[in-house]
């Protein structure tokens, strides 16, 4: 890891820069600009040049960056060349869904458990991994040596499995419950809120909708040979 301190803004793009990376390199692209990457990540490219200055990585004028050197740079500054035990809570639709979801162990998270309140659900097997009651929470988290728990629960209980999850240990928590929890200092939250997505992507529809129908309209008064 770099000594440097880095934004929460600047680690926030890092991942976009490695996923952009990692595309160019399995197409077999060796080098990038920062322009290039920026295009890619949908980032400006003063960003990415500041950005990765506090990785130590400047790139080479008239060649750019190497990308499998980028691809180590950024993987060992996010964390991701060593294996995260990761307990994953709630086995409704959502949490099955983010067990079957191969991304996590391509980046290095192993769900080494899934835990669920639900009698009905507990003994089931989900993506290779049966599901466990919620009470062995505890002893999952130790024998696993669990930092990190991603939380598929009802809004309601949301709370309740976090204070128990970071009580036994956890000090990472990524939250796609529908509801906002709090947690102690010096542990890191993190908050997926499909709902709220749904909604922004709905506002921007919604705008598109409206400047079509005023594009439409002042076609329409041209035609007629109305006045705009």
């Amino acid at each position: 890891m770099s000594q440097r301190q880095i934004p929460e803004a600047s680690v926030a793009r890092l991942p976009l820069y490695l996923r952009a990376l990692i595309d160019r390199a399995e197409a077999g692209v060796e080098s990038m600009s920062s322009g290039e990457l920026a295009a890619a990540a949908g980032v400006n490219s003063a960003k990415i040049r500041k950005d990765l200055s506090y990785l130590g990585s400047y790139g080479t004028r008239g060649v750019g960056y190497d990308v499998e050197y980028l691809i180590a740079q950024i993987s060992r500054e996010l964390g991701l060349t060593q294996d995260w035990s990761t307990v994953l809570v709630g086995a409704g639709n959502l949490g099955q869904a983010l067990a079957n979801y191969g991304g996590f162990a391509d980046r290095g998270f192993r769900i080494a458990a899934i835990l669920d309140a639900d009698p009905a659900k507990v003994g089931m097997t989900v993506a290779g991994v049966e599901v466990l009651h919620q009470d062995e929470a505890e002893r999952i988290i130790k024998e696993e040596d669990v930092a990190i728990a991603i939380l598929a629960v009802p809004g309601d209980a949301a709370q309740e499995v976090a204070d128990r999850l970071v009580e036994a240990g956890v000090t990472s928590i990524l939250n796609f419950a529908p509801a906002v929890i709090q947690v102690p200092e010096g542990v890191s939250l993190r908050k997926v809120d499909l709902s709220i997505e749904l909604q922004i992507l709905a506002y921007y529809e919604q705008r598109r909708l409206v400047s079509d129908d005023l594009a439409n309209g002042a076609v329409r008064r041209h035609l007629d040979g109305l006045p705009d």
